[in-house]
């Protein structure tokens, strides 16, 4: 778990980070470089949570790759989806990162949102849907090494 108290906003304990796969870890169904050892090290502090839709049918590689099992999302109704998995985990003890216009919903309901611009792009209801907006995905992960750089950008 990390712990933040931001000013304005109180403690918040996260205990999940819920990130979307496709255009925000991977690029045409491949993880960035050096996805791996990041995703991997945060282990010990939150537990890691994906959610795709598989649109270029190699998530199983990724899964393999970081020892875990994402969650599907079914076609049609997918930003809904991604929010009430937000929800059933705690709303209150999420981070969620995304960039697609599926993840706007994702990021509201969490108690951080984070867009990433990627070389996809970022919707724009997920640009207005985040409380951070990170460069990239590399830079979103390094908030949890560095957390107080959370609070510096979301205290009041």
């Amino acid at each position: 778990m990390i712990e933040l108290n931001i000013p304005g906003r109180g403690i918040i304990q996260i205990k999940h980070l819920v990130c979307d796969v496709n255009g925000t870890l991977a690029v045409d169904g491949q993880l960035h470089d050096g996805l791996v050892r990041s995703l991997t090290s945060l282990g010990d502090r939150v537990t890691l949570h994906l959610l795709t839709a598989d649109t270029h049918g190699r998530q199983e590689n990724i899964d393999q790759q970081l020892n875990l099992k994402a969650v599907r999302i079914n076609p049609g109704g997918e930003a809904q989806q991604k929010a009430i998995y937000v929800e059933n985990l705690g709303r209150d003890h999420v981070v969620a990162i995304g960039q697609g216009a599926n993840d706007a919903a994702m990021l509201e309901a969490a108690a951080i949102g984070i867009g990433i611009l990627s070389v996809e792009g970022i919707a724009a209801e997920t640009l207005m849907a985040a409380d951070l907006i990170m460069p990239d995905i590399t830079s979103a992960l390094e908030l949890f090494e560095k957390p107080v750089r959370m609070v510096a950008s979301l205290r009041k």
